[in-house]
């Protein structure tokens, strides 16, 4: 039986898929000091029962060897997100900690983990020349998998960049993967109500047909939340909507003669800026349809129900990156964040179910003997040291 253990596994969903697929929970968990907040949702999912080893001070565990180690290592460092990104920054030092210990200390046949796409860019070139020195040094060799989330079946749009560790001298290519992505109002419909359930409350408790700029295009249409959803083709933010199909200024006279001056000014200044060339910040609340953007940042508490006047509740969210129904987010609101700082459990199955066949030796046809190599499941074509494609067609 192929068995398994995690090292910061954050929030737990690439942890859950590998036990999805391996049939067994983790052997153990291991993760650095700082931390612990990330470790104790999936800690307390598995109740405890899977040893759990924190290295700090420089002290670090003996531990047994396993088949596979995953790992989400803060992306911070690379992610297009982080205004401070580069492949300088210290975050990325995780990955490379990481690595040098497991690949040294449990010597599994595969270690594997999800990073930043910036991983399999220009700004990953130094990052990922450290991460393949690394693995030439313990018998390893390298691998990336450029992916987006929508190819496996789910309503986001997010470019993820998975890294591997294989033991020897071959790496895998992977089968492709396009599925028929989930429609973000079925995903969202797909979670009952159920006032039992700790995880039933609202991220954000106000209406969304009280925002000032959805209240004014409701009423310019004379429609209702329901229909408004129903009728549009995409994933719609009401500001953007003023912008593409009325006017600020209009919108900003409604607002002053409904007791929302303060918006009204806001919107003013939006049209001037706009109007001088010059850009705004776009966030407000969606209107979900067939598919959103990366489940990060201001979504979850601005992602309206499709059906209902209302955000979506803490277990919709958690859905979203489908996390299993009795997880529960400690903490509550308060940690929503760490719902985005996550693998959604059946892209990381996906992952998962490729090291496991090359752990069991049925992935041997696919096999090719080279140190390095990279794989964009988005256009269906894979680079490697020895292969005759240009490096720079991958490294975007």
């Amino acid at each position: 039986m192929v068995n398994y253990a995690s090292i910061v596994p954050l929030i737990g969903g690439e942890t859950i898929a590998m036990q999805n697929v391996v049939g067994n929970k983790p052997e153990y968990i291991l993760s650095y000091e700082g931390f612990e907040s990330n470790d104790k949702h999936l800690l307390e999912y598995y109740k405890n029962e899977v040893p759990y080893h924190l290295i700090k001070d420089g002290e670090l565990p003996d531990v047994n060897s396993v088949d596979i180690v995953n790992t989400v290592c803060p992306c911070a460092g690379l992610s297009s997100l982080s205004p401070s990104s580069n492949s300088e920054s210290a975050t990325n030092d995780w990955m490379r900690m990481s690595a040098e210990y497991i690949l040294d200390s449990v010597k599994p046949k595969v270690f594997w983990g999800e990073n930043a796409p910036r991983l399999a860019s220009k700004m990953g070139e130094p990052v990922v020349k450290d991460l393949r020195q690394i693995g030439q040094k313990y018998g390893y060799t390298f691998s990336i998998f450029k992916t987006k989330s929508l190819l496996h079946g789910l309503s986001q749009v997010r470019d993820r960049a998975f890294y591997f560790f294989w033991k020897g001298d071959k790496v895998p290519v992977f089968e492709y993967i396009n599925r028929t992505h989930q429609t973000i109002e079925d995903a969202i419909r797909s979670v009952n109500r159920n006032p039992a359930d700790p995880m039933d409350i609202l991220a954000n408790e106000a209406k969304p047909t009280d925002n000032a700029y959805y209240k004014y295009v409701l009423q310019l249409l004379n429609t209702t939340h329901q229909k408004f959803a129903a009728s549009i083709e995409k994933t719609t933010n009401p500001m953007e909507w003023i912008y593409a199909n009325d006017s600020f200024l209009k919108a900003a006279d409604w607002m002053d003669a409904n007791g929302y001056e303060r918006e009204a000014a806001k919107c003013r200044r939006k049209f001037d800026k706009l109007a001088s060339g010059g850009n705004i910040m776009w966030h407000n609340i969606e209107i979900p349809k067939d598919h959103i953007g990366a489940f990060v940042g201001h979504r979850p508490t601005s992602i309206a129900h499709p059906d209902e006047d209302r955000f979506l509740t803490i277990r919709e969210c958690l859905s979203l990156m489908k996390m299993p129904d009795d997880f529960i987010l400690q903490g509550g609101r308060k940690n929503l964040n760490h719902i985005c700082q996550n693998v959604p459990v059946t892209t990381a199955e996906d992952m998962a179910s490729e090291v496991v066949k090359f752990v069991e030796g049925r992935s041997d046809n696919r096999l090719i003997e080279t140190n390095y190599l990279i794989q964009d499941n988005k256009n269906n074509s894979w680079w490697s040291e020895k292969s005759s494609v240009q490096l720079d067609d991958f490294m975007v």
